[in-house]
């Protein structure tokens, strides 16, 4: 069975304290790679032709197209450490030469586009490169005060 994670961070109108600078190259990591993809979900077009640099693995649900892929990190949700997937939506030409689950590093301009009727940042890779898998591959959830819920779309 397949199905797609989405998940939804609600917040009070709180700004995360995690900016990127608009005219450079952002580079994603471990602490504050979630924060930034809620901030981008919440404001698409305030961050339309943004260029970011980040690793994770590659993930593919049923429904994508074939230049298409998740590049997915773990976030941890519980004290047990349970995790969803999390990311950014990409599109690459050459996708397929990818496997699910290998780890990359990319550079690529976010846009706006659609995914089941949602407006969501699709990003366009410029650049991407096949990296081993880093030793702590976990991100945590945006900042300390929010309330998650998930769902199987």
């Amino acid at each position: 069975m397949c199905g797609i994670i989405g998940y939804k961070i609600y917040k009070a109108s709180i700004k995360t304290n995690d900016d990127i600078n608009l005219n450079s190259l952002a580079e994603l990591n471990n602490e504050n790679y979630s924060s930034v993809l809620k901030m981008v979900h919440d404001d698409i077009d305030s961050y339309i032709g943004q260029k970011i640099k980040f690793s994770g693995f590659v993930y593919r649900v049923y429904d994508l197209e074939n230049e298409q892929f998740i590049l997915g990190r773990n976030m941890i949700i519980s004290s047990d450490f349970q995790t969803v997937i999390v990311g950014f939506l990409c599109n690459y030409k050459n996708a397929v030469k990818f496997k699910d689950y290998t780890w990359v590093e990319l550079e690529g301009t976010i846009t706006k586009g659609t995914y089941h009727d949602s407006y969501i940042p699709i990003l366009n890779i410029t650049n991407i490169k096949e990296i081993d898998k880093p030793s702590d591959e976990y991100v945590n959830p945006p900042d300390n005060n929010y309330v998650s819920t998930s769902v199987i779309l």
